[in-house]
């Protein structure tokens, strides 16, 4: 998964670096990256794509019912019940 850009006549540092972004984000290795960044369990994967499949299969029952989606708050950012 090499990315090569090559400068083009007239183009600046700052468009090239653009460029290359653009392009690393297209291939997904930015994700890629992200995700690897920290050990991540077997287990811990597992749950994250059934997590993710769960939700996947929520939503699409509730647009198939014509329901909105709920807007969820991300977990932890919640008061503290006292």
């Amino acid at each position: 998964m090499a990315i090569r850009i090559k400068a083009r006549p007239g183009e600046s540092a700052e468009q090239m670096m653009r460029r290359f972004k653009k392009l690393c984000e297209k291939e997904g290795l930015t994700k890629d990256v992200k995700r690897r960044e920290y050990y991540e369990k077997p287990s811990e994967r597992k749950q994250r794509a059934l997590r993710k499949s769960i939700k996947r299969t929520q939503q699409t029952t509730d647009m198939a019912n014509g329901k909105p989606r709920p807007k969820i708050a991300p977990k932890g950012r919640g008061k503290r019940p006292s």
